[in-house]
Parts: C-alpha cells; structure tokens; sequence
C-alpha cells in the first residue's frame, strides 16, 4: 500500500515523472494488469505528460528569454515567473 501512495504522489521534477512514465507504460506493455489497474495507470500516464509538457514549455520559455536579453554584449538574466 505505501508503494502504491509513493507512485501516486505528484512528481517534483521532469525527471521524476518522466521515470514514472517508464515504470507505467512497462506495467502496461506486459499486459498483465487488470482492467481497472490499466485504467487507473492510463489515468496517471495522462497527467505525467500534462505535467512534463508544462515542464518542457516552462524550460522552452525561459531559454528564449535569455536569449532574447542581450545588453553590451552580454547576457543579462532575469527572473521568470510564468505567464
């Protein structure tokens, strides 16, 4: 039962919920889950891409800032705090 609260808790980094992704789609790949498990674990999968896509696109956001802040030839960096 803890190891099913510790999958379920919600990803700190990209890299957590990316290595869940992994563990869920071999869960599902081996075919070996009940029906409702795979549902539960499509339902998990759903929410780790939403959350790593925010990731990437919040990383994608910041790297154009930086490279949209030069002065006197250097590059200044500024805070980001979301659109």
């Amino acid at each position: 039962m803890a190891d099913e609260v510790e999958k379920r808790r919600a990803p700190k980094t990209f890299e957590e919920a990316s290595d869940r992704l992994d563990q869920l789609v071999a869960q599902m790949e081996n075919g070996q889950l009940p029906l409702d498990k795979m549902l539960a674990a499509f339902e998990e999968g759903r929410a780790l891409v939403a959350f790593c896509s925010e990731k990437l696109n919040e990383i994608q956001r910041r790297v154009e800032l930086i490279k949209q802040k030069e002065e006197n030839g250097s590059i200044v960096r500024e805070s980001f705090t979301g659109e």
